[in-house]
């Protein structure tokens, strides 16, 4: 049983763009739902996953327009929220009516969110809200941030649950289809570290895709996705399904 915790509208994707062709990927129906929540012209507002690559985040932030725009969702404007102006965080949420949570490291795009209260800016707010991987997985309200880099698999000082935005209490995994045979520090990903970690846990791993939608009063999963419980893993929806969350 889920909690639905904000009134937005939310896309919580593993990969909603194709970066090498810069173009919205239309699986499972995203691209046609996205457009039911947004209008022809937005503003638009990219929020970054390291607050301190500027060159990266304005490149980022290029590429995320162009792919909108192409499907006829044109950007009046594109603000992007990383140290550059960070101290100007509230009046950007404010004003935008889109906000796109890049992909990236988790532990350091969560550190960058706490830090501009993103969570309480997002409060009772009424943009659509499009997430990928990191982005994705940082909207948890308790994230989990499955180790990636080399040593945080064996590190005792790395942090695996962290405290999100609280938009969602599901605690997402992103491609899954590339990532659950993969090896870190020597242990599988999965078998080794996941799944001991899902004990007490509900965790969705979901492949590129697939993606988390919330309206305010429910919430399902379109497309491939797995559920890793008390060290259980089950499939629960392929490829043009949908899983339906009770509340």
């Amino acid at each position: 049983m889920v909690e639905i915790i904000f009134k937005m509208i939310y896309f919580l994707a593993s990969k909603p763009l194709d970066y090498k062709t810069k173009r919205l990927n239309p699986a499972n129906g995203f691209i046609n739902l996205l457009k039911q929540h947004l209008s022809s012209e937005v503003r638009a507002l990219f929020i970054c996953a390291d607050p301190q690559a500027y060159d990266f985040n304005d490149c980022y932030a290029a590429d995320v327009k162009e792919a909108f725009e192409v499907e006829g969702i044109i950007f009046s404007s594109c603000g992007v929220l990383d140290n550059r102006s960070a101290y100007q965080a509230g009046r950007l949420v404010e004003r935008a009516d889109l906000i796109f949570l890049a992909g990236g490291h988790v532990p350091t795009q969560n550190a960058f969110l706490n830090s501009i209260d993103l969570a309480n800016l997002l409060k009772n707010s009424q943009q659509v809200l499009v997430g990928t991987s990191a982005g994705s997985m940082n909207a948890a309200e308790c994230v989990y941030a499955q180790p990636e880099e080399p040593g945080e698999g064996i590190s005792k000082d790395y942090r695996r649950f962290l405290n999100g935005l609280g938009i969602t209490k599901i605690q997402l995994i992103p491609h899954y289809q590339d990532t659950k045979d993969y090896l870190l520090d020597g242990l599988r990903l999965f078998e080794d570290i996941t799944y001991p970690d899902s004990i007490g846990h509900n965790f969705y791993a979901i492949c590129d895709g697939s993606y988390l939608y919330g309206n305010g009063s429910e919430e399902k999963v379109f497309g491939e996705v797995f559920r890793i419980k008390d060290g259980v893993l089950s499939h629960i929806s392929s490829d043009n399904c949908i899983y339906q969350f009770r509340k």
